[in-house]
């Protein structure tokens, strides 16, 4: 299979196994080097690189070593270094504004079956992702028995 793109500029160094890939999936790929990335950063549990497809300059992924499509299936120590890693890149962007974005999901826009972060540099209000709430109207008696339903089951969780 050919890569999507082809430079010898690209990082293509060979790691050991991690712990569950999918032959299928484009980033499992890039993690294996089956696909060139501009890689930034490599560590045990995780992959960052810069996206091919940014939405501003230095926009990065980084990526746990382990396939999962949704955060609760990767297991916790896949995701150990996922944000110091988003700080270290920001520090080296010298970034003071950024932001890191992790969708699940087809319709909170989730394009890509693995778990993946975003760190998106806003050097401007124009530039980067453009964010917008739509706050509602808080009903704070429906709040509070959602409080006291989560932390029941946050008690018999791990």
């Amino acid at each position: 299979m050919e890569p999507l793109i082809s430079a010898p500029y690209l990082t293509t160094t060979k790691m050991s196994a991690p712990a569950r890939l999918d032959a299928a999936c484009i980033f499992c790929k890039i993690i294996k080097s089956e696909i060139p990335s501009f890689k930034l950063i490599e560590t045990k549990y995780s992959y960052a690189f810069l996206d091919i497809q940014p939405t501003a300059e230095g926009h990065a992924l980084i990526i746990p070593k382990y396939h999962g499509a949704k955060l609760h299936d990767i297991p916790d120590e896949f995701l150990t270094d996922a944000m110091p890693i988003a700080k270290r890149l920001a520090k080296a962007m010298k970034l003071d504004t950024y932001n890191v974005l992790q969708n699940n999901g087809k319709i909170a826009h989730q394009e890509v079956d693995h778990v993946h972060f975003h760190l998106i540099p806003k050097r401007d209000e124009k530039s980067g992702l453009i964010v917008g709430w739509p706050a509602q109207e808080t009903d704070f008696d429906k709040l509070g028995k959602l409080h006291k339903e989560l932390l029941a089951k946050l008690e018999g969780s791990d």
